[in-house]
């Protein structure tokens, strides 16, 4: 186990080292894999286990905010920026300040917010929508995508100086196909969860 990650898997043994080693360091870190394969709970379990572990987590899925949305969402906003903006609101930089932001689905990000966010990763400081100061945040960064984000970079969809920030660090998590092996231990591991969801006992399931 590692987090909330369970395998004996080559694959999964290796992958948790590469996890351990990346929790000791505060680089930038880009996680690549399918859908389903656990790339927010790699996330989280590297914070967890990071000198930042006791500071926030905060999770922005950019696949799923709308573009006009995910600046105010990511870099908050001042009162009267836009039309019902009555109050200042903090954005995930901000409230995750000593902690880890967490980009799920980065190949999602649009370019028109791709230079903003490279902004941030050079200069770790953020400019709320509507206003002119800049204001420092501690943060590390992990991003995540199910996409080839190089292949995204040629077509230009993506740009090359914000990929090569976020991919200081790449980890790739294996999909169950490239495991099965795991599938008996992850069973094993969600049954209890699961029947107590549905009120009965935990049941053994069989390697067949």
């Amino acid at each position: 186990r590692f987090g909330g990650l369970v395998g004996s898997s080559v694959a999964m043994r290796q992958l948790f080292d590469m996890l351990l080693r990346a929790a000791q360091c505060d680089a930038t870190i880009l996680i690549q894999g399918e859908t389903g394969t656990g790339k927010e709970v790699s996330a989280h379990a590297v914070h967890a286990h990071s000198r930042r572990g006791d500071g926030p987590f905060i999770v922005v899925d950019c696949g799923a905010i709308p573009g006009q949305l995910l600046e105010s969402e990511l870099f908050g906003y001042e009162r009267g920026a836009f039309t019902g903006a009555v109050s200042a609101r903090t954005g995930a930089f901000e409230a995750a300040h000593g902690g880890t932001v967490f980009l799920d689905e980065i190949g999602e990000l649009g370019l028109d917010l791709q230079p903003k966010i490279l902004r941030v990763l050079e200069s770790r400081k953020i400019k709320r929508v509507g206003s002119n100061n800049y204001v420092p945040v501690d943060v590390r960064v992990i991003a995540a995508t199910n996409c080839d984000l190089r292949s995204e970079v040629t077509a230009k969809r993506f740009r090359s100086d914000l990929y090569y920030r976020l991919a200081m660090l790449v980890l790739r998590l294996p999909a169950l196909r490239e495991r099965g092996g795991d599938v008996g231990l992850l069973l094993d591991a969600l049954m209890p969860e699961i029947a107590r969801r549905i009120g009965t006992r935990p049941k053994k399931v069989s390697a067949a």
